[in-house]
């Protein structure tokens, strides 16, 4: 292994821990400084006891209780892997044809800003009626439209660094604007890229929780509500726990893979 890629790697893996030993800290000195009843609120300790430690006296085993969280997980993960695809190719896609057409981006651009500027949560409901409760669809679009603006930022702003020398060169040679745009554009447009799918692995996580709490009711955000009321406050404790521990390691490990390809190609991580 070269250096670079030892540097890269090792990078990840630091801040990767420091990641999750903050987030840690935190979670118990919220538990600890404030008020909150212990009945309620469980702190890193309680959470791994329920889970991965059984007690004789209590009535279900951590294994049971990891039984029922683990197929919320996955389908909270599947529902977030749908939406983070939808939106990084919708992205990806809209970036490309305002790169090359001006015309295109005066027409839809003010339409993204005025989606942008609404709260999801207002418009949700209007997306539930158009594509039905509990549909794969409506997750989809949901869980998409929480990627797509960021992502779109940074891939706009990334391809808009290209050089403008090697596309002239590319147009001397005959070459259009999606041929500029492909061999040049995009390629340089990596560092951004990476950082949008950085970005968009917790904003899809976070889209796919709404898309389960308004629409399909299933997964994590389908079932933190009924673990409220039902005052399951064990599970609710574990079942954040365990999303945004995921989470974390989703992010790190696309920072990973982008720390470990740029270094490869010689380029710098994007500042976006």
């Amino acid at each position: 292994m070269t250096h670079p890629f030892v540097k890269a790697v090792g990078r990840s893996l630091m801040n990767a821990v420091l990641t999750l030993a903050v987030v840690l800290a935190l979670w118990q000195a919220v538990i600890s400084f404030t008020d909150v009843s212990p009945y309620v609120a469980k702190g890193p300790q309680e959470v791994w006891n329920f889970l991965f430690v059984t007690d004789p006296e209590a009535r279900s085993t951590a294994a049971e209780h990891r039984d029922v969280l683990m197929p919320l997980t996955v389908k909270s993960l599947q529902d977030a892997a749908l939406g983070f695809a939808v939106g990084m190719v919708a992205a990806i896609a809209l970036a490309m044809s305002f790169t090359v057409s001006r015309t295109v981006q005066a027409g839809v651009m003010p339409l993204a800003l005025l989606l942008r500027s609404i709260p999801l949560v207002s418009i949700a409901p209007v997306i539930i009626l158009i594509t039905g409760r509990g549909t794969a669809a409506s997750v989809a679009v949901i869980g998409s439209i929480v990627v797509l603006f960021p992502a779109l930022a940074s891939v706009l702003f990334g391809l808009s660094r290209a050089s403008r020398e090697s596309l002239d060169l590319v147009k001397v040679y005959g070459g259009g604007n999606w041929a500029a745009l492909t061999k040049v554009a995009v390629p340089g447009a990596l560092p951004s890229l990476f950082a949008a799918a950085r970005v968009s692995v917790p904003g899809a996580v976070t889209g796919a929780l709404l898309a389960e709490w308004l629409s399909t009711g299933k997964g994590i955000g389908g079932n933190i509500q009924k673990f409220n009321a039902a005052a399951q406050f064990d599970n609710l404790w574990a079942s954040v726990a365990i999303i945004t521990l995921v989470t974390l390691l989703l992010y790190n490990l696309v920072q990973l893979v982008e720390n470990v390809v740029l270094a490869r190609m010689g380029m710098s991580q994007s500042t976006t």
